[in-house]
């Protein structure tokens, strides 16, 4: 679904009107190798969509729920084999859009989503202060496995992804993200009732399986309900605040549970508050616009048997060659088609590594330097926290300054890598003189308080670099912005099963101070990757077909929004007209 104001409203030219032929009929044929392949599938893929998206949102004078003869709302078919249909689309400030809904009814969206994604995050590293007590109930000693119950939970972010993003970008968001939070709840259980420890890493699994469904989901519900890239970009930096705060309270609860009520309790009240946050999200509306029409068309034939009324999405061609070749594959097309989507995915991925090897790390400073107790200890992640927290001003004051510049029409806003990456510009070095930090003032002749201030910046680096980042691919990929993120989120979450199964012993091994040296060195030389975008990003996009097919088709489609307001406004002018001019032959 598009913003009328600020996307552009969707139309094909000639040749994309007509009906997609299949792919060995077309691209395929003309055997450019692997990579003309994917490029010709990335332009039938922007095709397609916004060829739905320009019937989404033609605008005409009249809603069509409220008519019920021929009018102007009767928009042209998006084929010449389908004339005789009608097709149903938004009316210009439809309260059904929701662009459209209520700021009470979208901050309770956001509040809602918020929770959910609370649940899955905190799913992550919930085991990680109780593994000591689990291993020594099953007899576990390999230090490999006990990393394993992290690690097996993330392999669930590398594929949940993949599945749930673009699933929900054909079959809706409610559905896919209700389901798989129910059926996520169902293998927490698991996890507190599992007899040893390889069924108990079978139930990790699938619980990062199905944790992962809001994780992919929520980022196109954000893009559904808020329209301009200003509501957009702050609801996007509250979705980063959660996904840090999850993992941070998760080793608080373990590691006070498996000392005191058992470690099992930590998942059994994982659940209790993953059934309390179901409640909001089952009255949870449906938000994405294609399925909202879909039942709109469903509602007037039902009223009007005879109605000949479809919605675009109906019209698209739903087969498992499609599902295949170009729904499930648009994340991976994605990562090795954009330059775009793989150097932020690569730049999100070792940060997010790095972020899930604190739950490594930490217990090696503090617990064996300053000989903390696991749940004194997972306090120290509040820091962390604070960091996060910190970075929420920061972006409200740049993103209020950003406002303020736009309004006075200053020319550096309308370049499209100056609106979100100065965020990570800065977050990037502050986010790596954190990891110095740490390694170098981790010694027992200083007070852990150094450490642990390491942590300040090290949230506030983190949040920051991902909200630059995730807000630049959501607006860059627009209707496309859950199967962009899906890609990063599939590629981070890869690194962060590996790295961390190498944490213990790469301690071990450089020691804390040359760990953290190393890793620190490695976020400086991806740190420069936000500021080669500033300077290079409008030819990357320039040279980016995937952006190029989105783009012309968008200009496309205004071009042809804009005749058919035309036509609708002459014509009931020229209805106007008669009526005055022949009042007793009109009544």
């Amino acid at each position: 679904m598009a913003d009328t104001s600020s996307l552009g409203i969707a139309g094909q030219s000639k040749q994309y009107e007509q009906e997609p032929h299949d792919l060995e009929a077309g691209h395929t044929q003309q055997h450019h190798g692997l990579r003309q392949i994917i490029s010709d599938i990335d332009e039938k893929d922007a095709s397609d969509r916004y060829r739905e998206e320009t019937a989404d949102n033609i605008v005409g004078p009249i809603s069509c729920e409220r008519r019920q003869e021929p009018g102007p709302w009767r928009t042209p078919s998006l084929s010449e084999s389908e004339n005789e249909a009608s097709i149903v689309a938004w009316n210009e400030n439809d309260p059904e859009n929701p662009y459209n809904w209520s700021k009470t009814r979208k901050v309770a969206i956001l509040i809602t989503t918020m929770t959910s994604i609370i649940n899955s995050t905190m799913g992550s590293s919930l085991p990680s202060n109780a593994v000591p007590a689990m291993t020594k109930e099953w007899g576990v000693t390999s230090t490999t496995q006990m990393e394993l119950p992290v690690s097996i939970y993330l392999v669930g972010y590398i594929v949940g992804p993949l599945v749930w993003a673009p699933l929900c970008e054909q079959y809706g968001r409610k559905t896919l993200v209700l389901v798989g939070f129910i059926i996520f709840m169902i293998w927490t259980m698991a996890c507190a009732l599992a007899p040893n420890w390889p069924v108990f890493l079978v139930f990790r699994l699938f619980t990062g399986v199905f944790a992962s469904a809001p994780m992919a989901v929520v980022t196109g519900i954000l893009a559904d309900v808020f329209g301009s890239t200003l509501t957009r970009g702050r609801a996007m930096s509250m979705f980063m605040a959660m996904t840090v705060l999850g993992p941070l309270f998760a080793p608080i609860v373990s590691g006070y549970c498996s000392t005191t009520i058992g470690w099992r309790w930590s998942f059994w009240i994982a659940l209790i508050y993953a059934g309390v946050s179901l409640i909001p999200l089952a009255l949870m509306p449906e938000t994405h616009g294609p399925i909202l029409l879909q039942r709109r068309a469903v509602r007037m034939r039902e009223q009007d048997p005879k109605a000949n009324v479809v919605a675009p999405h109906e019209q698209e061609k739903k087969s498992l060659r499609k599902l295949l070749a170009i729904v499930l594959t648009r994340p991976l097309r994605m990562i090795f088609s954009e330059l775009i989507v793989s150097c932020v995915a690569f730049y999100l991925a070792l940060v997010y590594a790095i972020f899930y090897m604190t739950f490594t790390a930490f217990p090696l400073v503090f617990e064996n330097i300053y000989h903390f107790s696991p749940g004194v200890e997972g306090l120290i992640f509040l820091a962390i926290g604070a960091g996060t927290f910190l970075s929420i001003p920061i972006f409200y004051a740049y993103d209020s300054y950003l406002l303020a510049a736009m309004d006075r029409g200053e020319r550096w806003t309308k370049q499209e890598e100056y609106r979100r990456l100065p965020l990570a510009c800065l977050g990037g070095p502050v986010f790596a003189i954190s990891m110095f930090w740490l390694g170098w003032t981790a010694k027992s002749d200083v007070s852990f308080i150094a450490p642990m201030l390491a942590g300040v910046p090290f949230g506030l680096g983190f949040m920051l670099i991902f909200i630059a980042l995730l807000n630049y691919l959501t607006d860059a990929y627009e209707i496309f912005a859950a199967s962009a993120n899906a890609a990063a989120s599939c590629c981070r979450s890869l690194l962060a099963t590996v790295l961390p199964l190498a944490a213990t012993p790469m301690f071990k091994r450089l020691t804390i101070p040359g760990a953290c040296s190393l890793l620190g060195g490695l976020s400086l030389l991806m740190c420069v990757i936000p500021f080669l975008f500033i300077w290079k990003g409008e030819q990357i996009r320039a040279g980016s077909k995937f952006c190029n097919a989105l783009r012309e088709r968008k200009i496309e489609m205004q071009e042809k929004v804009e005749n058919q307001r035309q036509r609708a406004l002459l014509k009931q002018r020229n209805r106007e007209d008669q009526l005055i001019q022949n009042p007793r032959q009109n009544s």
